[in-house]
């Protein structure tokens, strides 16, 4: 019969086991008194064995790196001498300073990892509820401010350059036109009138007939100070997808 095997999850590995005893001690981790370190170390593999719990490899491999720090802290410290008498090698190496920065390294992982765990208790006793529809509470003022639905300003200058890129395509080379001025409010007015043609809605190229650049610049301005004022809404299925303008009930160009 097999003997009775227990994996011990107490820690999570040797690095655990070793922090563990360095704060059981009370001791600097910058300056680890390895020989005692060491030897609870040992009582700890040892008692692991005498109870046949099933000890990975990891824990035998850090025990023979303790028993080797210990060897070499136990040596005498050796200073070769160079040519010059005033002259001397700097001391070995301290060999604790790979474990120490392996200790250190992780102690930040396990110290952020219960940070991440506790915070995900505390979101655990929150609940949240659905979105609710709050069309009813937006006052008017607020619905001004809504400028643009389902479409960003960035998403109308994109139309206003494609649009006037294909006027200028269409435009013949040579042509002769009068000066015209067009007011922005007048404008306004013209839209809301050809969006009714359109029974309420209709594409953005469609509200700019008149190929001059003053026109459509003016058109642009008015679209936008309808948007402002909730007269007009503008939708875009996708991005860069062409933009619908659709009339609304109860805004003002004002």
């Amino acid at each position: 019969m097999d003997p009775y095997s227990v994996k011990l999850d107490a820690f999570e590995g040797p690095l655990d086991l070793l922090l563990h005893l360095i704060n059981q001690a009370e001791v600097d981790i910058y300056d680890i008194p390895v020989a005692p370190i060491t030897d609870q170390y040992m009582n700890y593999v040892h008692a692991m064995q005498e109870l046949e719990l099933n000890i990975a490899s990891e824990y035998l491999v850090m025990a023979a790196t303790l028993l080797a720090i210990k060897s070499k802290m136990l040596l005498p410290k050796q200073q070769e001498h160079l040519f010059d008498e005033d002259l001397m090698m700097e001391e070995e190496e301290d060999p604790r300073d790979e474990l120490m920065y392996r200790l250190i390294e992780y102690r930040k992982y396990k110290e952020a990892a219960n940070d991440l765990k506790e915070k995900e208790e505390r979101r655990s006793l929150i609940h949240t509820r659905p979105p609710e529809d709050l069309e009813p509470y937006i006052s008017d003022d607020e619905r001004r401010e809504i400028a643009i639905q389902g479409v960003s300003l960035f998403d109308m200058l994109a139309a206003y350059q494609k649009l006037v890129k294909r006027k200028a395509l269409k435009a013949p080379r040579m042509t002769t036109v009068k000066s015209q001025e067009y007011s922005i409010e007048d404008r306004m007015i013209e839209v809301l009138e050809e969006l009714k043609t359109f029974k309420g809605k209709c594409r953005f190229e469609e509200l700019f007939p008149v190929p001059v650049r003053s026109h459509i610049v003016v058109t642009f301005l008015a679209i936008l100070e309808l948007m402002k004022t909730n007269a007009i809404r503008c939708e875009q299925e996708e991005n860069f997808s062409d933009i619908t303008i659709y009339r609304t009930e109860g805004g003002t160009t004002h």
